[in-house]
């Protein structure tokens, strides 16, 4: 029994659907309007449905077109992955990886993962994103990227997950700071200072928000920044007191100093759930787990 459709009028449809109209999705093909139409003209008859409302100047998915869109984006993810098997059955990798990585661990815990691997497979090309760690987890789970480092919470449990690393985060201060002395520090007293922030969307400011909201207390947010060289300024002027892994706290001038209580971030390397991976991508995982030891 055949198929009313091939994997080549799917593509067509899934491309008109997400462009929304027929002269869009031609663009994006590269092909003649009349061919896309024809195209989806030719599914329609085979299914014996209709897959668009077509309006004036707009058009939308009938039921049945929803339906079938959701089936056909499964279908061709699968045929994308057996073709990349296949593919890799002759010697054939994936030639780049795109990897996301947060700002903290890109600077301070993965440059020797990073070159270590690029060392044992110089033809594989690495594309490292830097963003928070949301963000990271929802261009893993949009197919942006094929691996990253989020946190190991109930947020990101969607996704294929493999611990990393256990990390304290600390409250970092200048040396000559009050709190430097002491064996912990409270949140009460955290938040008694002017605080220098990451933006929404980090795991940095999404722990202080977190805190915040345990204890009750409002942050003194003085600045806000991303960029961690900037932010080690600020604390170091006196300006403000921040929070970092503690290894990202490495200078004379700052000292890192507990949270009382302790508080600690589990960071696993992460997936699709579900997602192939190339040989490529099950080289890195294989070989940042087996160098863990090195975070």
């Amino acid at each position: 029994m055949s198929l009313p459709f091939d994997l080549r009028s799917l593509r067509v449809f899934l491309c008109v659907a997400d462009q929304g109209g027929f002269s869009a999705a031609a663009r994006e093909l590269h092909v003649a309007q009349s061919a896309v139409s024809q195209t989806i003209a030719n599914l329609e008859k085979r299914l014996e449905l209709t897959l668009f409302q077509r309006h004036e100047r707009r058009i939308g998915l009938t039921p049945e077109g929803e339906h079938l869109r959701q089936h056909a984006r499964q279908l061709l993810e699968r045929a994308d992955a057996t073709h990349l098997a296949m593919r890799e059955l002759h010697g054939l990798v994936k030639g780049e990886l795109r990897i996301g990585i947060p700002s903290m661990l890109g600077s301070y815990y993965f440059p020797p993962l990073l070159m270590g691997f690029k060392a044992r497979h110089p033809g594989i090309r690495l594309t490292v994103v830097e963003a928070g760690a949301r963000r990271l987890q929802r261009m893993i789970a949009d197919g942006e990227l094929d691996l990253g480092v989020v946190i190991d919470d109930q947020a990101s449990h969607h996704l294929e997950r493999r611990q990393l690393v256990r990390e304290e985060m600390v409250v970092c201060v200048p040396r000559e700071h009050p709190y430097a002395g002491r064996a912990g520090v409270t949140a009460e007293a955290f938040f008694r200072e002017p605080l220098v922030l990451f933006q929404d969307g980090y795991f940095h400011r999404e722990f202080v928000d977190a805190l915040s909201r345990q204890t009750g207390l409002t942050a003194d947010v003085a600045f806000q920044s991303n960029l961690i060289p900037l932010t080690k300024a600020i604390v170091r002027q006196g300006f403000g007191i921040t929070t970092f892994l503690r290894r990202v706290v490495d200078e004379p001038e700052l000292a890192a100093v507990s949270f009382d209580p302790p508080a600690w971030l589990d960071l696993s390397l992460a997936w699709a759930r579900g997602a192939y991976l190339s040989r490529a991508e099950q080289a890195f995982v294989d070989f940042v787990l087996s160098h863990r030891e090195a975070l």
